[in-house]
């Protein structure tokens, strides 16, 4: 079987996807990849006989760039001769189902790693995505979903041929439940003294991510054992940093910028915190669960398919930076911890790469 793999830029593809396309190539199919190349795709995938063609696909949906994207994929599809389409990311598969409208006889799956509209939603979400999302269901012949709020609402209300749940991209449990660190050691090269409590959060620094809240939070802790560790680099590190010296906690709030070795500093923090507005099913969330970690994390779509309140940590509503507060006192006074890192490592098994690798064959047999 040909199979075309399509995403609105390629670092989805390096960092969920590549597994995925690898099991494909496993069982004799042969794989090409389409998307916007904010990134090289790996070599590995190239030696395996993988072509990638380059569309501009953009992030804004009424970009320009789209229409050109369009295009060629249209001529792509013509003279490719591909008997499936999968695609992932909202922008990228409104344009590539639209695409592939007139290609009766090729298949098309769409991955939806999180609808934008969901329960609690802005109703300009509601107004823009829903109804096109639905239009375009019924030219989806699979449509995957990676959380159980998405399933039901696209079993209830979408008109795709199939609709199938996916317990997330997959998560190599055994990387991060079987990293060993010496926690002074790793503390020490981030200046973090030994006996801290350490809050860390992983994740882009930007508005959806919400990383003011757990800022403010331990502004009003005022605590200056607790340290705040933030991986990750966005449009708004200029904005935290300055918030964090008005706040005069500079030295308890650490902004590290991308890491490649967040197994390592999950494994010398004490409690991982993620206040997101809006997730389709958090791989940063699984990382830390595996880890042994236990969580306080908001009370979204997504996360509430992996953490059990009271259980594996607190759900909190993402606005409150007082809730957030009030539950790392809790977790840094108490002897819940050991427990509910316990649970976040029993829950976490259901997503593991041999589970949704096993979904996914199921899937890709009906073809």
């Amino acid at each position: 079987m040909k199979i075309l793999y399509v995403t609105t830029i390629s670092n989805t593809i390096n960092a969920f996807l590549i597994p995925h396309i690898e099991l494909l190539l496993d069982q004799g199919h042969h794989v090409d990849i389409a998307c916007n190349l904010k990134s090289e795709i790996s070599p590995h995938l190239i030696d395996r006989g993988c072509k990638v063609f380059d569309l501009e696909f953009q992030r804004t949906p009424l970009a320009k760039q789209n229409h050109r994207a369009y295009k060629k994929m249209v001529k792509l599809l013509k003279n490719g001769d591909y008997d499936l389409v999968h695609t992932h990311t909202p922008v990228a598969s409104v344009f590539t189902r639209l695409a592939c409208r007139n290609f009766k006889n090729i298949k098309v799956f769409y991955t939806a790693h999180g609808f934008h509209f969901f329960k609690g939603a802005s109703y300009k979400n509601w107004i823009l995505y829903y109804p096109i999302e639905r239009w375009l269901a019924r030219y989806t012949d699979v449509l995957i979903t990676i959380n159980k709020e998405d399933y039901e609402r696209a079993i209830k209300s979408f008109k795709a041929e199939r609709v199938e749940y996916v317990p997330g991209v997959g998560l190599n449990i055994q990387r991060f439940s079987e990293t060993l660190v010496d926690k002074k050691t790793k503390r020490n090269q981030i200046s973090i003294p030994e006996d801290a409590f350490v809050i860390l959060s992983v994740g882009e620094l930007n508005q959806n991510k919400n990383h003011e809240t757990i800022i403010k939070a331990i502004s009003k802790l005022n605590n200056p054992n607790i340290y705040y560790v933030i991986c990750g680099q966005g449009p708004l590190n200029k904005y935290l940093s300055n918030m964090i010296s008005e706040l005069n906690i500079e030295n308890q709030v650490k902004l590290l910028g991308k890491r490649n070795d967040i197994a390592e500093i999950c494994k010398m923090s004490d409690v991982f915190v993620f206040p997101s507005f809006r997730e389709g099913l958090s791989v940063a969330l699984m990382e830390a669960m595996a880890s042994g970690l236990p969580i306080i994390c908001s009370d979204i779509r997504g996360n509430r398919d992996l953490i059990e309140n009271k259980k594996g940590g607190y759900l909190v509503n993402p606005n409150d930076f007082n809730e957030f507060a009030k539950y790392i006192e809790i977790i840094l006074l108490s002897k819940e911890s050991a427990a509910m890192a316990k649970h976040n490592i029993e829950i976490i098994k259901s997503f593991s790469n041999s589970n949704v690798y096993k979904r996914m064959q199921e899937i890709y047999s009906i073809v």
